[in-house]
């Protein structure tokens, strides 16, 4: 599993074998959360929750918001599409 960026100590992963549509987990502190990428420039939606904070949520949305060009691009990179 491609960690592909890490933020405030979480690591952003794209699952190699993964279903679309084309989306990122977001895990650490024994939490975890999907947010799908809507590529190819966003924004983010949450689609799963475990354990954040609506706090923790809403910092790590607006991050992976600025970046979503860039996941996408891992996306396509990891799957061939988006």
């Amino acid at each position: 599993m491609p960690t592909v960026m890490s933020l405030y100590g979480l690591r952003v992963v794209v699952y190699p074998n993964d279903h679309r549509p084309a989306h990122v987990h977001v895990m650490g502190r024994d939490c975890e959360a999907v947010f799908n990428l809507n590529c190819p420039g966003g924004p983010t939606a949450l689609r799963e929750n475990y354990g954040f904070s609506l706090k923790e949520l809403s910092r790590i949305a607006a991050h992976l918001d600025a970046q979503a060009w860039y996941l996408c691009q891992q996306w396509k990179d990891v799957h061939g599409y988006f």
